[in-house]
């Protein structure tokens, strides 16, 4: 039976593994070293969600919040554990703590590539803003 339940700062090994595992590219020398997790989990401890099977973790979800949207970031699930429904268990649990915050309006960025997670959001009741251009400015290639 999976369990979901907060990710702790001694997990962010266990993140990154999954994460690798799940083929979700990340910034492990910028914004997904394990310092720059932990920062975050000081600052979001809410919003780091992992799926658990007997205690592995096997799906994973960021959440946070800017005071005016809902973010759903990093979304993976370990590809054993694929089409059982976690990836829709773990964005519900994203909203419903976003929600608790005040977020009322919730979204997500996905790259072009991840037909996937575009479907499962799509499914969910996401729309794609078909007006909207993702610009970004960024200090070091890893950040």
């Amino acid at each position: 039976m999976v369990e979901f339940r907060r990710i702790t700062r001694e997990e962010v090994d266990d993140l990154l593994r999954l994460w690798r595992e799940a083929g979700l590219p990340h910034k492990p020398r910028g914004r997904d070293s394990p310092e720059s997790l932990r920062r975050q989990m000081e600052e979001f401890p809410w919003g780091f969600v992992g799926a658990y099977d007997g205690g592995r973790l096997i799906g994973a979800v960021i959440a946070t919040f800017d005071g005016r949207k809902g973010w759903i970031n990093r979304l993976a699930v370990h590809p054993d554990y694929r089409r059982r429904g976690i990836a829709s268990a773990l964005v519900w649990e994203a909203e419903r703590i976003l929600r608790e915050r005040g977020a009322h309006v919730i979204s997500a960025l996905i790259e072009g590539w991840n037909e996937p997670s575009l479907n499962l959001f799509m499914k969910l009741g996401y729309q794609v803003a078909e007006n909207i251009l993702y610009v970004r400015k960024a200090d070091d290639p890893d950040a």
